[in-house]
């Protein structure tokens, strides 16, 4: 009875996952910036404002460039109040929670995710390219790890340069 539990939870999960939209309209596809193309910051400006983006840019005194800054969403993937499943339900979960992670990445709405490297109550990072907190806040609320009650979800504006790859 249990496995057939199992097997109906994933299964919701996964059409849930596949039908799921954030709104009742698609929600904008994020911008992505390949640098070496060179857009105009101009261009890349009106584009991120006609898709409602929070920006703002500076000088950088250093080098004389126009630096483009952008908000992004930070999700903090926190232990939530459940983690009593049994080890094949939290594989099960897991597995889907992957597969939610590289569909935000996919879909563009995910910039880079990851697990923390220690056991604490923090368990990882998403970084959505949204351009506002409730789009962010759906999109990681709707990870079937946090729909089982694993993990929990906090969202924070965070604010980066476009085009700066991490080193």
């Amino acid at each position: 009875m249990e496995r057939i539990a199992f097997f109906a939870f994933s299964i919701l999960c996964f059409a849930l996952l596949s039908s799921c939209g954030t709104d009742e309209k698609t929600p904008p596809k994020p911008v992505t910036v390949d640098m070496q193309e060179s857009p105009t910051v101009s261009g890349l400006k009106k584009d991120l404002e006609e898709r409602g983006y929070e920006i703002f840019d500076y000088i950088d005194e250093k080098t004389g460039d126009t630096i483009l800054m952008q908000q992004y969403y930070i999700a903090f993937l926190k232990s939530g109040p459940d983690r009593s499943q049994s080890p094949e339900v939290a594989d099960s979960l897991q597995a889907l929670h992957m597969a939610h992670l590289a569909r935000m990445y996919e879909e563009g709405y995910a910039d880079i995710s990851g697990p923390f490297g220690d056991d604490g109550e923090i368990r990882g990072i998403t970084i959505y390219n949204t351009p506002t907190l409730k789009m962010a806040d759906s999109l990681a609320n709707m990870d079937p790890m946090v729909t089982a009650g694993r993990l929990v979800i906090e969202v924070h504006p965070w604010w980066a340069a476009k085009g700066f790859p991490l080193r």
